[in-house]
Order: C-alpha cells, then structure tokens, then sequence
C-alpha cells in the first residue's frame, strides 16, 4: 500500500489537499501540510486526487 508523503522544501501550505483530504493532510502551526493519518488513504479515497491537485507537486505516493 502507497502512503503519502509530502515534500517541506515543496510545500506552501496553501491547503488544498486539506480540502480535498481531511482525514489524512492538516496544515499546521509551521504553515506546511502535514500527513496526519496516512492510513486513511484506503478509506477516504482522495490521496490521488490530492496528489493531482496539489499545485507544487508536493505530494507523492510512496
């Protein structure tokens, strides 16, 4: 099973994967995201989606 990752020297914490994936990205008190709970990738199904849509490419599949 992939997990995500999200790259710091990437990220601007501007929120959409938040958006778009509660349950497994928060952006925190650093102004970056951060995976909160990688596991729910299988349940939430928005992991790809969040990939896809962050506009720094950021988030990768690992």
């Amino acid at each position: 099973m992939a997990t995500p990752k999200v790259d710091p020297d990437l990220c601007t914490g501007c929120g959409i994967c938040e958006d778009i994936c509660p349950d497994v990205f928060e952006v925190q008190d650093d102004g970056l995201s951060h995976v909160i709970d990688p596991n729910a990738c299988d349940d939430a199904d928005c992991c790809e989606e969040a990939v896809d849509e962050c506009p720094e490419g950021a988030i990768s599949m690992e």
